[in-house]
């Protein structure tokens, strides 16, 4: 096949009332398998961990579709066919509207009879017995619940042969087409989407992003198309995504999706243009209301809900313009993140008379009362009390800084004139603090009430020096400084590569050194991890999570772009002890630390213009030199419960056209 297959115009849906997919009378089910530990010759698909959030984020905005959470489910890596089609007939039977289920995994094909076999993390890619038959997805699809439509969208190798039919439009004669096929037709309405045509791979080039297909599908319900219609269907939705993967200069072989429609579904409205409508004022419930007149908003939430049941788009959009306030940049940054407040108030400012300028580092105080300590990276060499927000706001930034601390050497000792400070972390009992420093490197040990320097320097590592000694650029040496929950353990990273290791396809490779010791006490360098950096960035900050895991914030700035800022998820758990390699370059890939987005700045929403001062030209406005963050200890209490809140600081450089900023993100680690 090589063009997908629908009818020539649209076609009514009989008796399907709306002409709108309804997100609140839908049901969804997002399966994906990315691990394969018990098949032969079937590789890993981190993608597809990345597809599963992505989707599930783009689906669950208010902006974009909107459905409900409790009307969506994830189903990651099912271990039996059962596990698969049961959670499809319990949706089934929830929607009353549409049934959307999304498959990605890998896709193969029977050789006896050429069926479409969606694979298990225990699937073979020579025992067919091991996959899960596409038909029966179709058929757990199709026989319960009294859902007007059922949409499925593949993203797997072959996808496309569910698709596959003779020329004259009966079902080709093998069995693997027919079960897959007929199952779906006999309804009053569906939808196929697949990522690939009936013989041809599906692709995922970097496994730290979502594969090509969902990766465009996601971009396009994100952002929308511009100069298209308000409100875009499935089919519309479809041909953008086409176009763009199959126009991919970086898949190995070419990727062409292909769909269906039946009854005319692909036409249906299914999720409002981004690219061309202004995102809707409903908040995420984790994320709270605009301060101010609260209550007579819900009541115009609730107008606009009913609004987009009962009339056209354009009119409930031109009457928002006229009544509502600014939408302010709150809001869902990706399923394992949200952007709770941002602040500027300290932007420019003075405490008792000193500059808060070049804040590189961020951490809490112990106690769990907002106040934190942050680090300024110029040659005063200070540490500035903060109370972060309101006592007893979980959700509300308003940073207010006190008299700095200045860090001084020991009695009879000395410091650089310039140290470039970049790190610290707080101490057990919060009376010492661990400062990193560029220059030299060095890490030191400081009396927060004195500010003197305690004890001698800890050993870095030889490579860790510029050149001649070691291999470190200048002014790109530790960057990033974290201490695990029982102090046991120490990370220090390195912001650059060292000139040894070089880059993989311009993803920076970095060493993290490991130290062990007590807190207060002695550290001496333990383990040294190898970590690949995103595409362009340096690493700027660590905070640890618990036993070998941290988490990495991420950043670059480009002349007439803007910054770059990304939190990765890190696993230490598996990876090599690379202490004494003499380099990274061309290392194998399972030496590395694991990492995983969890979240990009630039993929927050910005709320109104207006909302977010910008000074610069930026992809989103909220972003600046994101150089601190600290994470909080866990909420126990209200809608947040087990989440935690993760602060993080822009360095202004002393610059007038960078900002100091502050931000506060809830995060599930």
């Amino acid at each position: 096949m090589t063009a997908a297959a629908r009818p020539a115009g649209p076609t009514p849906l009989p008796d399907s009332g709306s002409q709108r997919i309804d997100p609140a009378r839908s049901a969804c089910v997002l399966i994906g398998v990315d691990k394969y530990p018990g098949g032969k010759g079937l590789a890993p698909l981190r993608s597809v961990r990345h597809n599963l959030i992505e989707l599930r984020a783009a689906l669950t905005d208010r902006s974009v579709w909107g459905i409900p959470e409790e009307r969506i489910v994830t189903v990651s890596n099912p271990k039996t066919s059962a596990d698969i089609c049961d959670p499809i007939r319990v949706a089934a039977q929830q929607a009353m509207d549409t049934l959307l289920v999304y498959y990605a995994g890998h896709g193969l094909l029977d050789r006896d009879d050429s069926r479409l076999c969606l694979t298990l993390p225990g699937s073979s890619e020579d025992k067919p017995e091991t996959c899960v038959d596409a038909g029966y997805v179709r058929r757990a699809m199709k026989d319960n619940g009294a859902a007007m439509r059922r949409v499925l969208i593949l993203d797997c190798c072959f996808s496309g042969k569910v698709l596959q039919m003779s020329p004259t439009g009966t079902v080709a004669a093998d069995l693997g087409v027919r079960a897959a096929v007929k199952t779906l037709r006999d309804i009053k309405g569906s939808y196929v989407m697949t990522s690939a045509t009936h013989d041809r791979p599906s692709h995922a080039p970097d496994p730290d992003e979502c594969s090509a297909f969902t990766g465009e599908l996601v971009d396009v319900l994100r952002k929308g198309i511009p100069d298209g219609p308000e409100m875009l269907g499935l089919h519309a939705v479809f041909r953008e995504v086409r176009d763009r993967v199959v126009e991919r200069d970086d898949l190995p072989t070419p990727q062409e999706p292909q769909d269906e429609s039946q009854n005319g579904v692909g036409d249906l409205e299914f999720v409002r243009n981004l690219a061309v409508l202004p995102p809707l004022l409903a908040p995420d419930p984790l994320v709270p209301a605009p301060r101010g007149r609260r209550w007579p908003w819900a009541v115009v939430a609730g107008a606009l809900g009913l609004g987009i049941g009962l009339a056209a788009m354009p009119a409930v959009d031109r009457w928002q313009e006229h009544t509502r306030e600014p939408v302010p940049a709150t809001g869902q940054c990706a399923t394992g993140a949200f952007l709770l407040d941002h602040s500027d108030v300290l932007n420019k400012q003075e405490a008792d008379g000193e500059k808060l300028a070049g804040l590189s580092g961020l951490a809490l105080l112990p106690g769990g009362n907002g106040e934190a300590l942050a680090l300024a990276d110029n040659e005063f060499n200070r540490v500035f009390p903060l109370r972060l927000g309101p006592s007893g706001s979980a959700d509300t930034l308003e940073p207010s800084a006190q008299t700095a601390t200045t860090l001084r050497p020991a009695p009879g000792g000395r410091l650089p004139a310039w140290m470039d400070a970049e790190a610290l972390v707080v101490e057990k009992g919060g009376r010492t603090i661990l400062v990193a420093a560029e220059t030299g490197p060095a890490i030191r040990r400081f009396d927060l009430s004195t500010g003197r320097q305690i004890g001698a320097d800890l050993p870095v590592p030889k490579e860790f020096k510029p050149w001649p000694v070691g291999g470190a650029q200048t002014g790109r040496t530790i960057e990033a400084l974290a201490l695990s929950p029982d102090g046991r353990h120490l990370y220090a990273g390195m912001e650059a590569s060292l000139s040894q290791d070089g880059d993989s396809r311009g993803r920076n490779l970095l060493r993290i050194q490991r130290y062990k010791g007590t807190p207060g006490g002695a550290y001496v360098p333990d383990r040294q991890y190898a970590y690949r950096a995103a595409d362009g960035l340096y690493l700027t900050e660590l905070v640890a999570v618990g036993a070998d895991q941290l988490l990495a914030l991420e950043r670059q700035y480009a002349v007439g772009i803007g910054n770059a800022v990304r939190v990765q998820r890190l696993s230490l758990t598996g990876a090599q002890d690379v202490t004494g390699e003499q380099a990274l370059f061309r290392r194998p890939a399972d030496e590395f630390v694991r990492s995983e987005k969890l979240f990009d700045l630039a993929e927050c929403p910005p709320g109104d213009p207006g909302q977010v001062a910008t000074k610069g030209p930026q992809a989103n406005p909220l972003l600046q030199n994101a150089e601190g963050m600290a994470l909080g200890e866990p909420w126990t209490t209200g809608n947040r419960k087990g989440w935690r809140p993760l602060y993080l600081v822009s360095d202004d450089n002393l610059n007038e056209v960078q900002i100091t900023r502050f931000y506060l993100l809830a995060v599930r680690v």
